[in-house]
């Protein structure tokens, strides 16, 4: 699957919000997003979503264009995973993941031994099987987030679109998940991720697509574009990056005043 974005513009009303904005995303790829609150990431998965079509410039993916598909076709190429939260009803584990499954039947009737399979493979996949039981919203922030991957792969689109997937995860599943997302790209799945932490996009990202002022600032691969005047742009903070046997990370330049 590949992702096209050319010439995108969009306003809320008369506000701009996205501005020229393009990139390419090929299969394969992790994609991270990266600019300050309000820049437009979120506008821009809605763009990609079908959720907002009042814009100018194209969206394609495999060279269709999104506005001419169909809900339930665009549902076949890709799939949304937002932040983890509660929902509004309780649902077991099997029956999030299952919802995954839902373009492929008709409004009116439930998920047959097909989609069951489809759904415990997915579940199998991300090692969450035992949790399959369970009430979806007393299980951990980071088993929740797997639950919402392994429903973008029962929907068996093999483009996912990831909002900010670790912003409510403790670090070592923060790194979990983002281990789990940087393997399933190696599976041939292609991967847009919002954050805003830009040493997760050195570590797991390919490349990069950083906003700023609604605009692109920088696109391309991540180890070459992260650089500190990019995030001195994007965030106003000064940096150096330092080389390490894992890889570079990110240091501010923290100014501490003397004691007096």
């Amino acid at each position: 699957m590949s992702l096209s974005v050319s010439h995108l513009t969009f306003a809320y009303d008369k506000t701009p919000v996205l501005n020229d904005v393009s990139f390419t995303l090929g299969e394969g790829t992790l994609l991270a997003i990266l600019g300050p609150n309000g820049v437009g990431k979120t506008t821009l998965f809605r763009c990609i979503l079908g959720e907002q079509k009042r814009y100018s410039g194209t969206i394609e993916i495999d060279g269709a264009e999104t506005k001419a598909l169909s809900a339930r076709a665009l549902a076949h190429r890709i799939a949304y995973i937002p932040q983890t939260h509660a929902p509004a009803f309780r649902f077991s584990v099997r029956d999030m993941v299952l919802m995954g499954t839902t373009h492929r039947i008709s409004p009116l009737s439930a998920p047959k031994a097909k989609e069951q399979a489809i759904a415990e493979e997915a579940m199998a996949r991300l090692g969450i099987e035992t949790l399959a039981d369970k009430d979806f919203s007393r299980i951990s922030g980071g088993e929740q987030q797997l639950v919402y991957i392994a429903r973008a792969l029962a929907q068996q689109a093999k483009t996912l679109l990831m909002d900010e997937p670790t912003s409510s995860l403790d670090y070592g599943n923060q790194l979990s998940v983002l281990s789990t997302v940087r393997e399933l790209t190696r599976e041939g799945y292609t991967v847009l991720l919002s954050t805003h932490n830009p040493q997760h996009a050195l570590w797991y990202a390919d490349e990069i697509l950083a906003l700023h002022n609604g605009g692109v600032a920088a696109n391309g691969a991540a180890k070459e574009q992260l650089t500190p005047e990019l995030l001195r742009t994007l965030y106003g903070t000064d940096i150096r990056l330092l080389d390490t046997d894992s890889g570079p990370v990110i240091l501010p330049e923290i100014h501490q005043e003397e004691p007096k």
